[in-house]
């Protein structure tokens, strides 16, 4: 359904059609590795930190506790670096418009990246500038039955935003598909979902953003994140994201009980 496009030939027709922003092509990101480490955090190889009191979303984590419980490139392996910035198709694919109701909401969070309705406490981004992917994650800041409800609402979008369709700021008709994705058995909650979201541009090619988005919750803490790009993106990477993630959340909070 989508043609095999050279990288040269994409970055014309996306900047033809409004979809790519100028100077914006270090921003693409992603290879996902065939095998992914699993280093985990432990008490001696996180710095100490004071203990932290309970916060007003119910987290016993000091910020340097979450800023410790984020991803970095070395947890899914090379070739994965640091951000270089927000992804070109971010404003030219997720900033669109839609009247089908919920899917408004959707759309909206994936481009905030609000994914559980609020701010992220701690956020960090990975690219891979050979595939035009990018994987952004993000430890969340509201109280656990704000969570469930976050949760709860993605549940229902493969039924209410299963396929509708949205307009781009540039005036681009977007198809999107909604589905559920399974997630590793980890934390206390969590929602999976893929989402496709196929344009047409003036030249004639047609472009699809697939899109992983992964929310779990562990105890009183939780995470989010999105793992999007141009072409085939292999659920692989957001699988090993999503694991690590929730064994590392959970060190991090046995550590902050242990420094009680």
């Amino acid at each position: 359904m989508t043609a095999a496009i050279r990288p040269r030939g994409l970055l014309l027709s996306l900047t033809a059609a409004g979809l790519l922003a100028v100077g914006g092509c270090a921003a693409l990101g992603l290879r996902h590795p065939e095998t992914a480490p699993y280093p985990l955090p432990t008490i001696d190889r996180v710095s100490p930190t004071p203990a932290a009191s309970t916060r007003a979303d119910g987290s016993t984590l000091s910020d340097e506790q979450a800023q410790a419980a984020l991803l970095t490139q070395s947890d899914l392996g090379a070739p994965w670096t640091s951000t270089q910035g927000a992804a070109t198709w971010r404003d030219g694919l997720l900033k669109a418009t839609t009247t089908a109701g919920e899917c408004q909401r959707l759309l909206d969070a994936l481009y905030s990246d609000e994914l559980l309705g609020g701010p992220a406490r701690a956020t960090v981004g990975l690219d891979d500038a050979d595939t035009g992917a990018q994987l952004r994650y993000q430890i969340g800041a509201r109280r656990p039955a704000d969570v469930d409800g976050a949760l709860a609402w993605l549940k229902t979008l493969p039924v209410q935003c299963a396929e509708f369709t949205a307009t781009t700021e540039t005036g681009l008709l977007e198809d999107v598909r909604v589905v559920e994705a399974p997630l590793p058995e980890v934390g206390d909650a969590r929602q999976g979902l893929r989402i496709d979201l196929g344009t047409t541009a003036e030249d004639g090619q047609r472009y699809v953003l697939t899109m992983d988005l992964a929310a779990v919750r562990v105890g009183e803490d939780s995470f989010a994140l999105t793992n999007g790009g141009l072409g085939d993106v292999p659920n692989d990477a957001t699988q090993a994201a999503v694991q690590i993630g929730a064994l590392r959340l959970t060190d991090i909070r046995k550590q902050g009980r242990a420094q009680v």
